[in-house]
């Protein structure tokens, strides 16, 4: 392993999948993947390793496992090695080993995770602290609220965030503003939330007020701020409308929704429904669909309808939107409601009865949804004839697909032979999926590429897109025009 393979892989989400990690864990096989750490140098087979080693109070097997990461002066692995010896009671060595120095207090990345080791001694304060300088950014006042939560500090977070909020037109936070600046009006260090970051502090400082049991001060505040006409994003709107739910506030609620019912409405019906009163919630999503026909209103309603029960009604309150072409298509989650409701038939059915330019623009989207409803009916080898004939066409197009109803068809033998010998490019993922459904572990381990692999097909990809470029550029290099200014 090496500092530059251990950065692609970070940077380029390569190596062994955290999805797959997780699965490993969830099978018991934290063995596979200190193996994996060890041979393999990835990442994050090490540090899901060493935090599971920990949690089992293997504390000397998680350091020893890090430790070849930390002495090439990976930071991450620090970071976690930190972790654990924090977990082991020395918190104060650890503390010391990875605090900031002067230089980094002023980036909110390396305070972050600070603050986050803080919290894990026990030293909350300090962690609100380390972080208040920051809190100009979103990102770390979210990261603030999220590592105290249950740490019995609420009181020193509301004060942070109240004070993150004053004075925003005085000293704005950005990069502008350099690590360390100052307030020249109030001498405070960092800057304050921007003028159009003041409704995010407000529902920051709304959600403590509820988790620390006062929640209806956060419902004035909200209320306030709602009634002081001021423009808010959709998220301000929505999560007041959350709040009213929990807090049993049904008729406020459906004041706000009549007021902004894109981001209130659906909270409202599903208030309602929860309160007991289901019909009065589907009579105002249908007037609603009715008057806008927003997609979202239609997804509210089959949601609605699937809970009490009646399937085809919700299939056919989705069917304007089977021929949209873009995400709010609700075709395949419809199919997926009829196979589940044990009617695949119904599902073909359906899948048949749909013409216009959707289907004729998109035949491979139908084609893989028919392969699908094929394998749900327990029709695998038509299915497979289809995969077969459609394969011949394109070749290595269908391989997946066709790997799964060869699994379905309880042949994963062929399954896994075709998916080895494959060019897809979901093909390796799969083909590791398959093997840990088969009970395969540490095969499906060996069939992801090591970071090295992948860092040298990616390197050849690159190579062969540049040699494309080239040679579809109608200009030599030397006559080729100077590119024009971006403005």
């Amino acid at each position: 392993m090496n500092i530059d393979d251990l950065c692609w892989q970070v940077r380029h989400h390569a190596g062994v999948p955290p999805r797959m990690v997780r699965a490993l864990l969830d099978l018991g096989q934290s063995e596979l993947l200190v193996r994996a750490a060890r041979e393999r140098g990835d990442w994050n087979c090490a540090e899901a390793a060493a935090r599971a080693l920990a949690a089992a109070g293997e504390f000397d097997r998680a350091l020893a496992l890090l430790d070849p990461f930390t002495e090439i002066g990976w930071r991450a692995a620090e970071w976690v090695t930190a972790e654990v010896m924090i977990s082991r009671g020395e918190a104060d060595e650890a503390l010391a080993m990875v605090r900031p120095d002067a230089a980094e207090l002023g980036d909110g990345r390396v305070c972050a995770r600070y603050a986050e080791l803080l919290a894990q001694a026990g030293r909350t304060e300090e962690a609100v602290e380390l972080l208040a300088p920051h809190l100009g950014e979103r990102r770390f006042r979210s990261h603030l609220v999220e590592l105290t939560e249950g740490r019995g500090c609420d009181d020193l977070v509301l004060d942070a965030l109240t004070r993150a909020a004053e004075h925003p037109e005085e000293h704005p936070a950005g990069p502008a503003d350099g690590a360390g600046a100052v307030c020249e009006r109030c001498g405070r260090a960092g800057g304050a939330a921007p003028r159009g970051d003041r409704w995010d502090v407000l529902l920051l400082i709304s959600r403590v007020l509820e988790r620390a049991g006062r929640a209806d001060r956060a419902v004035e505040l909200l209320r306030a701020e709602t009634a002081s006409g001021r423009r808010h994003p959709v998220g301000f709107p929505e999560h007041y409308a959350r709040l009213l739910a929990r807090q049993g506030l049904v008729e406020e609620l459906g004041a706000l929704a009549a007021a902004d019912p894109y981001p209130a409405f659906e909270v409202y019906a599903r208030a309602l429904e929860d309160a007991g009163r289901a019909d009065e919630a589907e009579a105002l999503l249908r007037a609603e669909v009715e008057a806008h026909d927003h997609p979202k209103d239609r997804t509210a309603l089959m949601h609605l309808l699937v809970r009490r029960g009646r399937t085809d009604e919700a299939v056919e309150a989705g069917r304007p939107t089977y021929a949209y072409d873009d995400c709010w298509n609700l075709l395949p989650w419809a199919l997926e409601l009829l196979v589940d409701d044990g009617r695949p038939d119904r599902a073909f059915e359906l899948l048949g009865t749909l013409t216009g330019a959707y289907v004729a623009e998109h035949p491979e989207q139908i084609g893989r949804l028919r392969l699908r409803l094929l394998g749900a009916a327990g029709r695998c080898p038509e299915g497979i004839a289809e995969a077969t004939a459609l394969n011949r066409r394109q070749p290595g197009a269908w391989d997946t697909a066709l790997a799964g109803l060869l699994e379905r068809d309880g042949r994963p033998e062929e399954a896994l032979a075709l998916l080895r010998s494959s060019t897809h490019p979901s093909a390796r993922r799969d083909l590791a999926d398959l093997l840990l459904r088969l009970g395969r572990p540490a095969e499906a381990l060996a069939a992801v590429p090591t970071v090295a692999e992948q860092r040298a097909a990616a390197a050849r990809r690159q190579r062969g897109a540049a040699r494309r470029r080239e040679r579809d550029d109608p200009w030599p290099a030397t006559d080729r025009p100077a590119p024009e200014p971006p403005f």
